[in-house]
């Protein structure tokens, strides 16, 4: 009985620390690499270029077991475009999901730093200068995002969550109207975004209680 007591006070304690977090958040997009670059000589070939500062909003849903969370999340951007093709007034959207796992770092304060790395699965679309006829989309293809930032509590289950992550991403483009070869070889599409955004913390409480009380019964 001695032994036994400690090691349900223990799994009790492992499920105290679990819990689901769901945040919603604002992104600043800064894009990076060819992507933020304008060619030369490409001539009638479709090209994924140009892209200028972006906003956009997603949403995160984690499972967390101490430390340690896997999440799932959800991005949607929009990039200005300033080339010849895209004109002035023309847009890149990048959207898609992502999973991966979150570590944050065991300190007892109302900072929590954390890192985070995942797989991105997202695609690409570009409407230039209100043109119908010349869009430009992509398939979905996998990607890869790695990023850091805290949790600061604020009023007990919610806290505000800044972060920064740098996503990365290879696509195909499909241009109407521009050659597009089916063996042409992938763009990046690569990006960095500062986050600023909400969390609400649930913890799953009633399981541990019931733990604690047998294991605090078989100790007496």
């Amino acid at each position: 009985m001695l032994v036994i007591a400690p090691s349900i006070a223990l799994l009790a304690s492992t499920l105290a620390a679990q819990s689901i977090s769901i945040g919603l958040r604002g992104t600043g997009s800064i894009p990076t690499g060819s992507f933020a670059e304008t060619q030369t000589g490409a001539g009638n070939t479709a090209v994924i270029e140009g892209a200028k500062n972006g906003f956009g909003y997603g949403l995160d849903v984690a499972i967390g077991l101490g430390p340690i969370s896997v999440y799932g999340g959800f991005d949607h951007v929009k990039f200005d475009c300033e080339t010849a093709t895209c004109q002035t007034d023309g847009k890149y959207t990048m959207s898609g999901v992502a999973a991966g796992v979150k570590l944050a770092m065991p300190v007892m304060s109302r900072f929590r730093p954390y890192v985070k790395g995942g797989v991105t699965f997202q695609d690409l679309a570009g409407g230039y200068g209100g043109s119908n006829a010349n869009v430009l989309t992509t398939e979905r293809t996998p990607g890869y995002e790695i990023g850091a930032g805290l949790d600061y509590q604020l009023l007990g289950i919610l806290s505000l969550t800044p972060q920064v992550r740098y996503i990365g991403q290879n696509f195909k483009p499909k241009i109407p109207g521009v050659i597009t070869p089916t063996t042409a070889t992938e763009q990046s599409a690569n990006y960095i975004t500062f986050d600023l955004g909400l969390s609400l913390h649930t913890p799953f409480s009633g399981g541990s209680r019931s733990a604690k009380n047998s294991g605090s019964r078989r100790q007496r």
